[in-house]
């Protein structure tokens, strides 16, 4: 190269466009290539849906229990009582159910009768905890279930259980079933229980045998 300098200069490579353009304080850097997102791009439409209404639900469920959460203990026990009678305990009757928490009633927060005479009743416990219920307050439950010859009872609970509580009532008399907080917001988005449906979707495809001439 017959015009190769002594030394390489700031000068000498400013005749190169490349190294101009390095040097400007205008340029703007490269963005990475990123590469594509292959798991995306391999799902069906119906996927596709389906993966959105999963995390509209996920969100949706934690911003239900949060305001359950902050709701009163009063509004709780009531909430609880519509819940199981949106789920069919005590048929199609209003008053089948009814918050008694207020009367302080031996630890009991609400009843259903699952028929007309009360000969079939599902007694409630619920508690708005942020933490985890040990089995000392489901054995509390359980003794006053015994106080009412009960035969059935239904703990639920914003907060979790503990891995001994719910070993606990899997052997017991009477019958607990114990509902946590991830359990209950899903259980009231399943029953429309402080929400509404804002939109929704039918997925349809062709019915094969309708095109059979034979």
């Amino acid at each position: 190269m017959n015009d190769a300098p002594d030394r390489i200069t700031i000068s000498f490579l400013q005749r190169y466009p490349e190294f101009a353009e390095f040097r400007s304080p205008t340029r703007k850097p490269k963005a990475p290539q990123l590469e594509p997102n292959t798991e995306e791009e391999e799902r069906t439409p119906e996927e596709t849906l389906e993966a959105a209404h999963l995390r509209l639900r996920t969100d949706l469920a934690a911003e239900l229990l949060s305001r359950v959460k902050r709701s009163s203990p009063r509004f709780f026990e009531h909430l609880v009582v519509e819940l199981l009678l949106k789920m069919g305990y005590g048929g199609s009757r209003e008053e089948a159910g009814e918050a008694v928490g207020a009367a302080g009633d031996e630890g009991i927060d609400g009843v259903i009768s699952e028929d007309r005479l009360g000969l079939d009743t599902i007694y409630l416990q619920a508690k708005r905890w942020e933490g985890t219920v040990g089995r000392p307050e489901i054995q509390k439950f359980v003794g006053a279930l015994h106080g009412k010859r009960a035969k059935k009872g239904v703990f639920i609970t914003t907060g979790s259980f503990s891995a001994d509580a719910r070993d606990y009532v899997k052997n017991i008399e009477p019958k607990v079933v114990l509902i946590d907080g991830r359990q209950l917001a899903e259980l009231m988005i399943d029953f429309n229980v402080g929400v509404d449906s804002v939109i929704s979707y039918q997925v349809k495809r062709i019915t094969s045998d309708y095109f059979d001439e034979e």
